[in-house]
Order: C-alpha cells, then structure tokens, then sequence
C-alpha cells in the first residue's frame, strides 16, 4: 500500500489552504511546511498556518480562525487523535475537505496522508537488531496521544517478538514520552539506566529528537549502545556518521508536503477522496474506520548510504560528516 507522489495533475487555483500545525518547534516541519508551500504556490494557490504549540486545545481554535481566514482545504496535523474530532465537525460543516497530515484522525471525512508509520517501526527494529541481535533493549515510545506511537510500537514488535520468545531480547524498560520532547526521552532513559544498572545494549527510540535524549543519557554514563530513531534530522544524521545513532529512518518530508498540497488542492477543487490518484482504501486505526488514504515508503539512512541523504540535497556533506568515523564512505 506505498504511493509515490503525485504526478502533474492539473488543479483548480486562487483556492487558499490553511495548515494547522500541532507544535511547529521540531525542526522537520520547517521542510513540510516549506514544501507544502512551494506546491501550493506552484498551483496558484495560497497558504495560510498556525501553530498549536503543544495544545489540543489551541489547535480547535487555530482551526476556527483558518476557517474563517477563508481556508477552502485544511491540512490538520494533529496533536491529539480524539481531541481534534470538533475541528473535522467544523470543516465537514462548512463543506471545508480535511488532510490528516502524517499524524492519523480516524474519521472518514479526512483524507489521511503518512509514511508507512508501521514499516518505519519494522526498519527501526531491523537495524537496531542486525546491531545487537540479544540483551537488554529499552523502547522509547512517543506520545501517548499520537496513534503514530503505537504504530511504529506493532512494526517493531514484527521484528522483536520472537528474538523475544527466545530469550535472546529482554525489553527491560519501555515507556511513553510526553510532547515527543528529547528532554523527556532523557529523562525517562536515565530512569531506565537507573532502574537497571546501566545494563542496557540496546534502544528503540521512535524519533530522532527522542534518540539524542537517549544518547545524551547513555553518554553521561559513559556507553555507547546501538540506538535508532526516524525522521532524518540533520543531528541525528551526523550521530549516523559519529557512530552514536544506528538508523535515521528518513521520511522525505519535501515529498509528504508536496502530495499534502496537491491533494488538498485536488479536494478544494472538488475531486472526491476516492478519486485522488494513489488513494487506497485502509482500515488499520484503533477504531477500524475505512478511509481514504495515500502511504508514502521511507528510506532507513545508516553509515552505509549516508551519501543519499547528502545527495538528495537534505543535509551538506560538511554538516553530516563533522567528526565521522573513519568507517564512512560518504565523508572520505
């Protein structure tokens, strides 16, 4: 069920698509939004935004005012899953259509729009594994409120329920991580440390923001331990190339925020949610309401093929490479 993004369709213009972002501080939405901009400006279309900064609340009545902005399309990425549900009835209402951006709102109303969140857990898993195949594994979840977090959580259980079974992994601390903030994830990573005596050879993080936490705990008890993450942050990357951080998985966010313009431009203009070319009907939330929906593949980033990140344009050479180990063929 992987989509690629859209190719040339032709859009109906002058329509303005406001963007309600859940907590615009992480550094990877300043591409999205940079994207989604382009694409929005490339079709004749304009943009309008505003930042919840962390609060369910803030972000009902962000959407109200881009309503009343005159938003002919929402892009909603959402802060919380179950209090965003008055915003989908305000758009639906006012005949407004609505994009779940990367973040899942389980209502048929909203077209969703994601990487394979799963696979991003399963790739995650994969290469921490590879890494350290036994011992003790701690998982650091994101934000109980995001059903992102318990998807990345089944992909690696793909990976780590028999190593498991086995004997051979021991999850020793697992946890959820308010805001998905990095100084969160250190401090639920120190209680872990704490709680078992350092002895931890493994970390799932479920971000790249959360994984510098971890490792800024590991670090200050002087390990050094196979850690991965996602979302191709340009720290994470260079902890790819220090040999700190295991995987980035990189989730081309200029792609995700290109196809989220185009649809909702397509749904501003009056196509059905069905008819959006690569829609797929899925049905994998919590409450398994069928949607429309396009998933994007992304792309694990590791010492190995550090080069396509380079590239692609997404980090420099100089960034990435800034005390490499002597082991990266992209930095030589």
């Amino acid at each position: 069920m992987l989509a690629t993004c859209l190719t040339t369709p032709v859009f109906a213009q002058n329509l303005t698509v406001g963007v309600s972002w859940s907590n615009f501080q992480e550094e990877r939405w300043k591409t999205d939004e940079a994207a989604i901009k382009a694409a929005l400006e490339a079709a004749g279309n304009t943009y309008i935004s505003a930042d919840a900064q962390g609060s369910a609340a803030k972000q009902l009545t962000d959407v109200e005012a881009l309503i009343a902005q005159g938003a002919n399309a929402l892009i909603i990425l959402a802060m919380d899953k179950d209090a965003i549900g008055p915003a989908v009835d305000k758009a639906a209402a006012e005949g407004i259509p609505v994009v779940g951006y990367d973040r899942l709102i389980e209502d048929n109303r909203a077209f969703y729009l994601t990487f394979d969140n799963k696979g991003v857990g399963r790739i995650i898993a994969e290469h921490v594994v590879a890494a350290q195949p036994e011992g003790n594994f701690a998982i650091i979840k994101g934000d109980p409120g995001d059903p992102n977090a318990d998807f990345l959580r089944s992909g690696m259980e793909e990976v780590i329920a028999g190593p498991v079974a086995e004997g051979k992994i021991k999850i020793v601390g697992e946890t959820y991580t308010d805001g998905w903030k990095p100084e969160n994830a250190q401090t639920n990573m120190e209680q872990i440390l704490t709680a078992n005596n350092n002895a931890i050879d493994a970390v799932l993080a479920e971000n790249d923001g959360m994984a510098g936490g971890v490792i800024a705990a590991l670090s200050a008890q002087g390990l050094t331990v196979p850690v991965g993450g996602q979302d191709g942050d340009l720290a994470a990357l260079n902890r790819v190339a220090r040999g700190t951080q295991t995987v980035s998985v990189w989730k081309d966010s200029r792609q995700l925020g290109k196809a989220a313009a185009e649809i909702a431009s397509a749904l501003a203009g009056g196509t059905a949610m069905d008819a959006v070319e690569g829609a797929v009907k899925w049905s994998g939330g919590e409450k398994g309401v069928e949607m429309n929906a396009i998933f994007l593949a992304p792309t694990p980033i590791t010492k190995d093929n550090l080069n396509v990140v380079i590239d692609a344009g997404h980090i420099s050479k100089e960034q990435a490479c800034e005390g490499a180990a002597a082991d990266v063929a992209a930095c030589q």
